[in-house]
């Protein structure tokens, strides 16, 4: 396998062949112990485009709604969650639904040895951390894509790390995020 469990955290490397349904996995069975059958599953990007490092959120959000019609992703490209607009969209959230399963994404910074790797788990994630931001915490799941190294002038860490790197790791959780999908719905 291409984990490892870290606490409650499992870890994969998205460079390996694997990867995709190896997160796939992970998320099925997160969501088929956690989630009830009456809790629809919203999928949360949180990130801007105006930051490459950040853009993971809205490329994730952009590739998933290209490819699985799940009408609940919140935060694309053309309609970015970030920082300015997270309570409101959460508010939107919770007026629309009632106690939703809320699979949440953003990029984070990390060791130099973890960049590339994808990480889940349970409970939520506070996103803005790394750049000392206060946001409410959110989710009931996270998904993390490591993009860089944090621990020091994390804005322009940010501001410089690898597209390439960004985009393979959106079209991975939007992969197996895709599966995942499919496979809780046709069952």
């Amino acid at each position: 396998m291409t984990f490892e469990l870290s606490g409650t955290e499992l870890k994969f490397n998205s460079s390996k062949p694997d990867a995709l349904q190896e997160i796939s996995g992970g998320i099925g069975n997160i969501i088929h112990d956690m989630r009830t059958c009456q809790q629809e599953i919203i999928v949360l990007c949180i990130g801007t485009d105006r930051s490459t490092g950040d853009a993971l959120g809205p490329l994730t959000g952009s590739k998933l709604q290209s490819i699985q019609q799940h009408p609940f992703i919140y935060g694309t490209l053309d309609n970015p969650v970030h920082a300015t607009n997270l309570e409101e969209t959460l508010a939107a959230i919770n007026s629309a639904f009632t106690n939703p399963f809320i699979i949440a994404i953003d990029a984070c910074l990390g060791k130099l040895e973890n960049v590339g790797c994808i990480s889940i788990g349970v409970g939520p994630l506070k996103p803005g951390a790394a750049v000392n931001k206060s946001l409410p915490a959110v989710g009931d799941v996270y998904i993390t894509g490591i993009v860089n190294v944090g621990g020091f002038m994390e804005h322009l860490v940010l501001q410089s790390t690898r597209l390439n790197l960004v985009v393979r790791m959106s079209e991975i959780i939007a992969g197996s995020l895709a599966q995942t999908l499919r496979n809780t719905f046709n069952h």
